[in-house]
């Protein structure tokens, strides 16, 4: 609404600029001007739905094989930006994603970081993870840990280009202003060699060595659950229902030894769609990823529509309502800051019912 010149309003006007001008100098700022954006009645994410499909971005990836030498392969990832977050490396508001590539014999060093990373593996055969010696062969569908200030390194054994998705908790860490990051100082060394599975064989069962205690890490203990095994736990609640209307058939991956989500910082899930089966409208605080790991289907996130195949990734931003359907039988894996949310006690979650996707 424009001020008529001269008028009490518009001397009002000229006083409040002046003002706002003077306190600025002092790097102080007016909240009644700001707090409509900063305690929003409902969140407000800049996230975008977004969707990659991997028929689109593999040949790309695989381009960049040739395009860094070994030296530089470690890093050869091409990053999931959020087009709501442009140069911004989020996936999410708070989470980093991308797409690693390695090639036949090349490997990532030994080195650790203060953010925690999972894994999705997604292509070919070789492909090991090793984190404070251990090494796990990848397969795919395997869902694996580099908890934070871990040594890790990663390699191809196999024949052909590996590829998989990495998902950390950048953003979060470095809202904080707690990034640290080093390489061993051995090149391709890691501390204190284990034997291979042996975190699987200690923790992987229903069964827990006696002596472990829970408070020595926030993380969980084991490296890598196996998607063989989820798949087949998958079927089998299935069978035996019930079956979620919001989420069809969805299992917790969690911390054996506490029950909880795997990191501090990040959860992550695994769920079943029977063939044309419809979820009922979804909604959470915790902007999530998906990767599809089995079949074709379509999403609805808020006001876009995604029509997913094996290893495509999507993403539902904060409170955006989600639903999906899955075209053949077909599995999603997820990770998300919903743990994250929970301990500070502002995760929240919506389940309703309305007419079918569109």
């Amino acid at each position: 609404m424009s001020v008529k010149p001269g008028t009490i309003a518009d001397e009002q006007a000229q006083a409040r600029k002046a003002f706002y001008a003077r306190i600025g100098q002092q790097h102080l700022a007016p909240l009644w001007e700001r707090l409509s954006g900063l305690v929003t009645r409902s969140p407000q994410p800049a996230a975008q739905p977004a969707h990659w499909k991997y028929s689109s971005v593999r040949p790309d990836l695989i381009a960049a094989g040739s395009l860094l030498t070994a030296e530089e392969a470690e890093r050869r990832v091409l990053i999931l930006e959020n087009p709501g977050l442009p140069g911004q490396s989020k996936i999410t508001g708070s989470l980093y994603g991308g797409l690693q590539l390695l090639m036949p014999g090349e490997r990532a060093h030994a080195h650790r970081h203060t953010a925690s990373a999972l894994r999705l593996f997604l292509e070919g055969a070789g492909a090991y993870t090793a984190v404070e010696g251990e090494r796990t062969i990848m397969q795919r569908g395997d869902f694996v840990l580099t908890p934070a200030w871990r040594w890790h390194e990663h390699g191809n054994d196999g024949s052909g280009p590996v590829i998989w998705l990495d998902g950390l908790d950048v953003p979060i860490v470095n809202l904080f202003d707690t990034s640290f990051s080093e390489a061993h100082e051995e090149e391709g060394a890691s501390p204190a060699p284990r034997p291979a599975r042996d975190s699987e064989l200690r923790y992987g069962g229903t069964l827990l060595p006696e002596g472990n205690r829970a408070a020595e890490s926030l993380s969980s203990p084991l490296l890598n659950y196996r998607y063989e095994r989820a798949r087949e736990t998958l079927v089998a609640l299935h069978k035996n229902g019930p079956v979620d209307p919001c989420h069809a058939v969805k299992l917790r991956y969690v911390n054996p030894l506490t029950g909880g989500a795997v990191m501090p910082t990040m959860s992550a899930a695994i769920q079943l769609f029977p063939r044309a089966f419809e979820t009922a409208p979804y909604r959470s605080t915790d902007g999530t990823v998906f990767v599809v790991v089995e079949g074709q289907g379509r999403s609805q996130i808020g006001g876009a529509s995604f029509d997913w195949n094996p290893s495509d990734v999507f993403v539902a931003p904060s409170w955006a309502q989600q639903r999906h359907r899955g075209e053949t039988e077909a599995v999603l894996f997820s990770f998300s800051d919903r743990v994250a949310q929970e301990k500070l006690g502002i995760w929240r979650e919506q389940r309703s019912v309305s007419q079918g996707l569109t």
